[in-house]
């Protein structure tokens, strides 16, 4: 049991007071420690996706065979949104991290909570559906979403940082501490503003150049990608179901939704 459980479920029940000093001095010392390791964590990667976010859009900014990579800026490529949100994702939470040590509070009210917020219902399940999604059409057939002839300037570990490493990062974060989801239906209808705007970047930029951003929707009909849409909001809309279980899974009452109704 850890501290902080021990905390919350003792201190809340009437006429039943626990001090720091009535912890076994082992659960304090682990407390600590997972502290420790979870704000080193953050910070690591956090410089990691700085510098993802500063190095990849600088690949082959003169080369003509990128130009299209280029133009339009990162918001058409939801890889490239993704590395910065998850930037955005661990910048909050090593803020949080840190007014907790400055403060000596366990929760940092409005920090804390805009960073299970975002971690619910943004960083977990996007960076989740580009890793499942990318190697899905990649395997099937790479050139619908990542053309050999990038080979030339991304190196294969460019790729794997892009496309392998933000699941493992997102799943470490959900089982090294818990997460307060809010209710089901506050974070599906977040997620799914996130979807439909990114759907309208897509559709901006194809009606401004006549070009699709990813090369699969050249290959589908309207219908088709109207499909194609509407899989993808369920995927993720999943994705973000499994992420809630996960975490009642690993935490319990630790991470009961901050709201029950629905």
């Amino acid at each position: 049991m850890q501290l902080s459980s021990l905390n919350r479920g003792q201190l809340g029940h009437p006429g039943l007071r626990v001090n720091a000093e009535q912890v076994p001095l082992s659960l304090r010392s682990r407390e600590a420690m997972t502290k420790t390791t979870t704000c080193v964590y953050h910070f690591l990667v956090l410089n990691w996706y700085i510098f993802l976010n500063y190095h990849i859009p600088q690949i082959g900014r003169n080369e003509e065979k990128l130009r299209e990579f280029h133009d339009g800026g990162r918001s058409k490529y939801l890889t490239l949104l993704n590395l910065l949100l998850q930037a955005i994702f661990f910048g909050v939470a090593c803020l949080d991290d840190v007014l907790k040590r400055v403060i000596g509070r366990k929760d940092i009210k409005f920090v804390t909570s805009f960073r299970d917020l975002l971690f619910t219902t943004m960083a977990f399940p996007i960076s989740t559906f580009v890793f499942l999604v990318f190697w899905t059409l990649f395997h099937y057939d790479r050139s619908l979403v990542y053309p050999k002839g990038l080979d030339d300037f991304f190196p294969a570990w460019v790729n794997h940082a892009m496309h392998t490493s933000i699941f493992p990062f997102s799943l470490f974060e959900t089982i090294l501490r818990p997460h307060h989801y809010p209710s089901k239906k506050l974070g599906l209808t977040l997620l799914g503003a996130f979807n439909f705007a990114y759907i309208i970047r897509i559709l901006w930029r194809y009606v401004q150049t006549g070009n699709w951003v990813y090369p699969v929707f050249d290959s589908l009909s309207p219908l088709g990608i109207i499909i194609f849409f509407s899989a993808a909001y369920i995927l993720v809309a999943g994705i973000y179901l499994f992420g809630e279980k996960i975490n009642h899974w690993k935490w319990g009452a630790i991470a009961k939704p901050q709201m029950k109704k629905n």
